[in-house]
């Protein structure tokens, strides 16, 4: 969920951030959950046909398209990266655009239990090793990509929550979320979404365990740690029907896929002409297994670019097979996602120099770790 929310974040300053509103869904006038029950049902059917029926669709337009640019001079050759290009971009984009909105709206419904006070609340007084696996765990099922989890961190960090804690949120947040696991098992299959969600919350949970076995508190910008409360005892959440959040669900849909779909279709786009025309075992000579240093290079590349993982994990499909390693592009993949550069600038309203080095520097150490893995186990 990077590509959501960052406009507002990207230019406030440090006094001004402010934590994410929440959709009004708890409209009187909305359909009764009944009525979702009845329209929804027929609708999960017609998905479920057209899903069964992209695969032969995309080959036989392919095919169709392959045999009217050969009706007009175009080389073999040529017909056929063409015709490649265009079967794997029909196929790929309808089908992860389908499984975005599926999963988007169930996760959709499951954040509609935690609002950004009710997450603050929960990790508020645990300890720390306990608080740093549920704030990775948070991580997944909250609504905040890496900048607008920027005004969360600081809730976190004026609500007495340990910075270890706070970081174990802040990672996961925008690296463990469900377009990214989507597109995984899109792309790959469930061993590889399942392998990825693993690793991805063990980065953040060690990660934030060492930050805050540093005792890096003074490092905190000075404004942030003179702003520290406690957290009120007396929030009471407004109560949320079903109805209430199957349109929470619904909203979810029309706000993140309304805004990724774009990053999907041309990273699909990127990567099918990658799949056409890359020659097979090209990305293997400077992207495999067997080069020792693409890892830790893959994520040195990867930190000063900025992208989510709706542009992105298509391109790297189209690299692995091209002959990439899965642990080199994951790699890739997820030091672009987690610690790229603009995220950086976006946390320096928080964060002195120092700490956000040592933050670069241990979730660096988790990825290439991570990628080392994936090429020993995949």
């Amino acid at each position: 969920m990077k590509a959501i929310q960052e406009e507002s974040c990207a230019g406030d300053g440090a006094g001004g951030l402010s934590v994410p509103v929440e959709a009004d869904t708890s409209s009187p006038a909305g359909m009764t959950t009944a009525g979702y029950i009845l329209v929804g049902l027929p609708l999960l059917a017609a998905w479920w046909v057209l899903y069964e029926h992209l695969e032969p669709f995309a080959g036989w337009l392919a095919r169709r398209f392959a045999g009217f640019l050969s009706g007009h001079g175009l080389s073999s050759a040529s017909v056929e990266h063409l015709r490649s290009m265009v079967q794997f971009f029909v196929f790929e984009g309808p089908k992860v655009l389908m499984l975005l909105l599926l999963v988007v709206f169930g996760v959709g419904v499951v954040r509609s239990f935690f609002s950004p006070e009710k997450t603050r609340r929960i990790l508020a007084g645990k300890r720390e090793s306990v608080g740093n696996v549920l704030a990775a765990f948070l991580g997944v099922v909250t609504p905040f990509c890496s900048c607008s989890a920027c005004p969360l961190f600081i809730g976190f960090v004026t609500a007495s929550i340990p910075l270890g804690v706070t970081f174990s949120f802040l990672i996961s947040s925008p690296m463990v979320n469900e377009v990214a696991l989507v597109l995984l098992y899109g792309l790959f299959g469930w061993r590889i979404a399942a392998i990825y969600l693993s690793t991805g919350l063990v980065i953040a949970m060690i990660a934030g365990w060492t930050i805050g076995r540093l005792k890096m508190e003074r490092y905190l910008e000075d404004w942030v740690r003179e702003m520290q409360v406690e957290v009120s005892a007396d929030y009471d959440e407004e109560k949320k029907g079903v109805s209430d959040r199957i349109r929470y669900g619904l909203e979810a849909v029309r706000d993140i896929v309304g805004r990724v779909w774009i990053y999907v279709l041309l990273g699909i786009g990127v990567g099918a002409g990658i799949h056409a025309w890359v020659p097979t075992g090209y990305m293997a000579s400077i992207m495999g297994k067997g080069v020792w240093w693409s890892v830790p290079a893959a994520v040195v590349i990867g930190v000063p670019l900025y992208s989510n993982a709706a542009g992105i994990i298509p391109i790297v499909s189209a690299l692995i097979q091209k002959g990439a390693a899965m642990g080199t592009v994951l790699a890739f993949m997820m030091s672009v996602i987690a610690i790229s550069f603009p995220e950086m600038v976006i946390l320096r309203k928080v964060l002195k120099p120092r700490l956000i080095a040592v933050f670069i520097g241990v979730v660096a150490v988790g990825i290439i770790l991570v990628g080392y893995l994936f090429n020993v186990l995949v």
